[in-house]
């Protein structure tokens, strides 16, 4: 191989790209990953609080409101995280 041949250059620029691109292809699935799980937990914990919330200062006993908007926190957590995943599956690039 010497150094003027164009298509060793070229060879080598375009393994040079691969390598590069297949860490950040990761590092985005990662980033994904992470963003519906905190998308997931934080629907959670928004119904809760909300829930925990209209118990100590509309209805002032019990935890009924707080349960139930729990439940609703995780069922709409879990369509909202489908849905980000649909999204991402769809949309590769994106």
């Amino acid at each position: 191989m010497s150094d003027t041949d164009p298509d060793a250059l070229d060879r080598r620029i375009a393994e040079a790209k691969a390598a590069s691109e297949r860490p950040m292809a990761q590092a985005q699935a990662e980033g994904r990953g992470w963003a519906i799980g905190i998308e997931f937990v934080g629907t959670i914990l928004v119904g809760a609080l909300l829930g925990w919330l209209i118990d100590k200062y509309v209805i002032g006993h019990g935890a009924w409101a707080m349960i139930v908007l729990l439940v609703l926190g995780f069922a709409a957590g879990t369509r909202r995280a489908m849905q980000t995943s649909q999204q991402f599956d769809s949309n590769p690039k994106d």
